[in-house]
């Protein structure tokens, strides 16, 4: 008999709601030591030029750090870009107190755990970094609503392409039972009709999204993002889009 995605879903979060909540510090392989540099860059930076408070906040891997065109596909929004290449989802858990709770974001976008599964992490224990994180930020902002976007699949490293499906299923599943969160999901998108990666949306390097990838995702991503900043648009009605929350 075949399982309804209904009853998957249902069954995934009632798993998820047994797993153990860890902190990022109680995974295995946990080495925060080697981002010391570049969150304090980010503290240098915001003394410097203190950033303002209650925007839209992108924290994760180097697919967040390398989208430099996010202000041009959002302009209606005051964005704050929090990504450091090569980080891991633990990693935004660990360093939460000081790249997002500072900013006091009324809205936060997160992706990361491709490079937590590339490290050899379960999924389980992406999820795990997943809840962590938001335990985090909802110990200091329990209101503040979260996207979590869902880990791409990629040519290069399309060997872990299961582990990806797992690691998204688990967080879907959780986030389909807590007010507040948000699941976007990019992974079907980036796929052709052979249900293989859309090779037109990467780079060279088969990892990372060149300038089409990007435009797909700010399409996906900007129907979920709030009302539009009243100081950055100029227009107190904004719009509002599918909010999910």
């Amino acid at each position: 008999m075949r399982t309804s995605p209904r009853l998957l879903l249902l069954v995934l979060a009632l798993l998820s709601a047994s797993l153990p909540h860890l902190r990022a510090e109680e995974l295995p392989g946990a080495a925060f030591s080697k981002w010391e540099r570049s969150i304090a860059a980010f503290e240098e930076q915001d003394e410097k030029t203190p950033p303002p408070k209650h925007g839209v906040l992108f924290v994760g891997s180097s697919s967040i750090r390398k989208w430099t065109t996010m202000a041009e596909g959002f302009p209606r929004h005051r964005l704050l870009n929090r990504g450091f290449g090569g980080s891991q989802l633990s990693d935004a858990a660990h360093f939460a107190d000081r790249i997002v709770l500072p900013y006091e974001p009324r809205f936060i976008v997160v992706y990361a755990g491709g490079n937590d599964i590339n490290a050899h992490k379960s999924p389980e224990q992406v999820f795990y970094a997943y809840q962590d994180f938001v335990g985090r930020v909802r110990s200091k902002q329990p209101k503040t609503p979260i996207a979590f976007v869902s880990i791409a699949g990629n040519p290069k490293r399309w060997d872990q392409l299961e582990s990806v499906k797992r690691a998204n299923t688990l967080i879907e599943a959780y986030i389909r039972e807590h007010q507040g969160l948000i699941y976007i999901d990019v992974f079907h998108a980036m796929l052709g009709p052979d249900g293989l990666p859309r090779p037109e949306i990467f780079s060279a390097d088969q990892l990372h999204m060149n300038a089409e990838g990007y435009k797909l995702w700010t399409n996906i991503i900007g129907g979920y993002l709030p009302k539009a900043d009243r100081d950055v648009a100029g227009d107190a009605a904004g719009r509002t889009v599918g909010s999910g929350f």
